[in-house]
């Protein structure tokens, strides 16, 4: 019964289900240990079932930046091809943090080179025209933020303790953000939150009808049947995780009437033993971390 669950969670997940990635094979191949040491805080907590719940939280909170949005809209490929992006967010995910320091390079230069194309106009949360480009530092700053604060935050609810806490994860994947051309990271919590504390401040976010419709996307993914009733579960885990002026912006409730803490625990839980303790690009990063060792 938990085969075809399992297959369409992997599938979900990395593209595919009858095989590993390449480039998961590949991370055993590079010749040195890479930015992040096995136990660090972005291994543990990008090797956890919590990154379900923080892969949507994130996509919630980038939204509510208009530029951002505006390029999602504009040159994503989202409704067509919805997995395809998510995997291809997975695979530079894991490549930055359990490759060699080489990859994580390269996966970081493909990602920006991908993105020269993303350029256009928007309206920000002022009412002005303004251009845009995915490479430009304030809105790779933006998208570093909410993806880091997605997953320490999901973590820290649903996770194992993180080695050097709160404060050590966003120190070591301010990495992250300057191998995408961040300028300056923030490097504990409390700056982290105080950025976006300042971007909801200063106007520069909002919501509204184009915000919405992108919701409706990610609460409606376009799942296989036996993966809907866990992911509906995990989309109100991420929801209900948000500050309520941003669950207000996305056109959310500010409160979710049935507890969901237990529910996602469980569901986070059986993915885990869907999935294996530990993921593929891991497992792939030791077996290069112990031919190195061995030399």
């Amino acid at each position: 019964m938990l085969g075809p669950v399992r297959s369409r969670l992997i599938e979900t997940l990395s593209g595919r289900s009858d095989r590993i990635p390449s480039w998961v094979l590949r991370l055993e191949d590079g010749e040195d240990e890479g930015f992040f040491a096995p136990g660090s805080a972005p291994w543990v907590v990008h090797g956890g079932m919590p990154t379900l719940v923080a892969g949507v939280r994130a996509l919630l909170l980038q939204a509510l930046h208009p530029g951002a949005l505006a390029g999602v809209r504009e040159h994503s490929r989202y409704r067509e091809d919805p997995l395809g992006r998510l995997a291809g967010t997975i695979q530079w995910i894991h490549t930055v943090t359990f490759g060699s320091r080489g990859q994580a390079v390269a996966s970081s230069e493909m990602v920006k080179t991908l993105h020269r194309a993303v350029v256009g106009t928007y309206v920000d949360g002022h009412g002005t025209s303004r251009p845009y480009s995915a490479n430009d530092p304030d809105l790779a700053a933006w998208v570093h933020v909410a993806f880091t604060d997605a997953f320490l935050t999901a973590h820290e609810n649903w996770g194992s303790p993180i080695p050097g806490g709160a404060d050590g994860y966003v120190a070591e994947w301010a990495k992250a953000g300057e191998l995408m051309g961040v300028q300056d990271p923030p490097r504990t919590a409390a700056e982290l939150r105080e950025r976006i504390d300042a971007a909801t401040d200063a106007g520069e976010l909002r919501g509204g009808p184009e915000v919405e419709e992108i919701v409706r996307f990610i609460r409606r993914a376009p799942l296989s049947p036996v993966l809907r009733p866990s992911y509906r579960i995990v989309f109100r885990a991420a929801v209900s995780t948000l500050e309520p002026r941003h669950r207000r912006m996305l056109g959310l409730p500010e409160r979710d009437r049935v507890p969901v803490h237990a529910a996602t625990g469980l569901v986070l839980r059986g993915a885990g033993v869907l999935l294996g303790e530990r993921t593929q690009a891991e497992l792939s990063a030791r077996r290069r971390l112990a031919r190195l060792a061995g030399r």
